[in-house]
C-alpha cells in the first residue's frame, strides 16, 4: 500500500496486489475500496502488479481541507490526472493499464482521454461514464434532485424507503437493494453517498474522444457486462462499443455485482 498527495486535493491511498509484472492502476465501484480486484486471483492478478485506489469517502483517501460547499460544487476533471502524474514520480513514467468497475469507470476513462499513448490495454466492468445512469443524473445535476438528495441523507427512514419502492417496482433488484441498504443504513453512510456523488459529478468523460483515441492508438479494451444489470446494463451502450475496433465484450450471468471469484473463474476459462 502507498499514498499519493496531490496538491489540492488531498491523500489518495492505493492497495498494491498481483504477482504479474506489468503495472495496472485499479478504480473500484461504490462502497468499496481499491482492494476490491483482489478476488481476480487466478485471471487478472496473476498477469498484472494492480495498484488498486481508494475513492474518497471510502478507505484511506482523504480530502485536504475541502469544505462542504467545494465538494457540492464537484472535483475538477483536471485534477483525475494528478493521480497519474504522482505515480510516475513513485514509479517512473512507462506504459500502464488500465481497469476499472461500475463509477470507478469514469476515472479509467478520463486518463486514458489524458495519455491515450501510455495506455496497452483497458478492461470496464458494469462501466460508468459511457451512457450514464438516469437516477445518478437527476440526483447529481438537476436542482430538485440535488434538494432532494440532500433532504434524503439527513432522514433515517426516508432514503430505505425510497429503496424499497425502486426494488418493489424492478428497478433494482434485491442484490443492489442489499448493497444500497448496507451503505445508507446509519448517518454517516447517507453523508458519505451524498458527498462522494456530488464529488464526482463532473468526472465524466468525453465518450467520442476516447472511442476516437482508442481505435486510433490501438488500446485493447474489454467490456464485462452483467446479464441481469439493472444499473449498468450492455444494451444502451451497444452504440457506442460498436464504434471501438475490436473490442471484446463479455455479458455473464450475474447482476451488478460482477467482480467475484465467479467472475474469476469465467474469465481463467475463456478460450485462448
Amino acid at each position: 500500500m502507498g499514498f499519493l498527495q496531490i496538491q489540492g486535493l488531498g491523500t489518495v491511498h492505493y492497495h498494491q496486489y498481483g504477482t504479474g509484472k506489468k503495472p495496472m492502476l485499479a478504480f473500484h465501484g461504490y462502497g468499496m475500496t481499491g482492494k476490491q480486484f483482489r478476488v481476480l486471483e487466478q485471471s487478472i492478478l496473476s498477469d498484472y502488479s494492480v495498484y488498486g485506489f481508494d475513492h474518497f469517502f471510502h478507505g484511506d483517501s482523504t480530502l485536504a481541507g475541502w469544505t462542504e460547499k467545494q465538494i457540492m460544487a464537484g472535483m475538477p476533471k483536471h485534477l483525475v490526472k494528478e493521480y497519474l502524474e504522482e505515480w510516475f514520480k513513485i514509479y517512473g513514467r512507462q506504459r500502464i493499464s488500465l481497469m476499472a468497475y461500475s463509477i470507478g469507470c469514469n476515472l479509467a476513462l478520463i486518463l486514458l482521454e489524458e495519455y491515450p499513448d501510455l495506455i496497452d490495454d483497458v478492461i470496464l466492468m458494469a462501466p460508468d461514464g459511457l451512457g450514464g445512469y438516469k437516477g445518478f443524473t437527476f440526483l447529481q445535476h438537476n436542482t430538485f434532485g440535488r434538494f432532494f438528495f440532500k433532504t434524503a441523507t439527513k432522514s433515517k427512514w426516508l432514503m430505505p424507503a425510497i429503496l424499497k419502492t425502486l426494488k418493489r417496482f424492478n428497478n433494482i433488484d434485491e442484490s443492489l437493494y442489499t448493497i444500497a441498504y448496507n451503505e445508507i443504513d446509519t448517518t454517516k453512510k447517507r453523508h458519505d453517498v451524498f458527498y462522494t456523488l456530488n464529488l464526482i459529478r463532473f468526472l465524466q468523460p468525453d465518450v467520442e474522444k476516447v472511442v476516437s483515441l482508442i481505435n486510433q492508438h490501438r488500446i485493447k479494451t474489454t467490456f464485462i457486462f452483467g446479464h441481469d444489470d439493472l444499473l449498468f446494463p450492455m444494451k444502451p451502450v451497444l452504440h457506442v462499443i460498436n464504434q471501438i475496433i475490436d473490442a471484446e465484450v463479455h455479458e455473464v450471468p450475474m447482476g451488478h455485482w460482477l467482480v467475484t471469484p465467479a467472475l474469476d473463474m469465467y474469465l481463467v476459462n475463456l478460450p485462448a
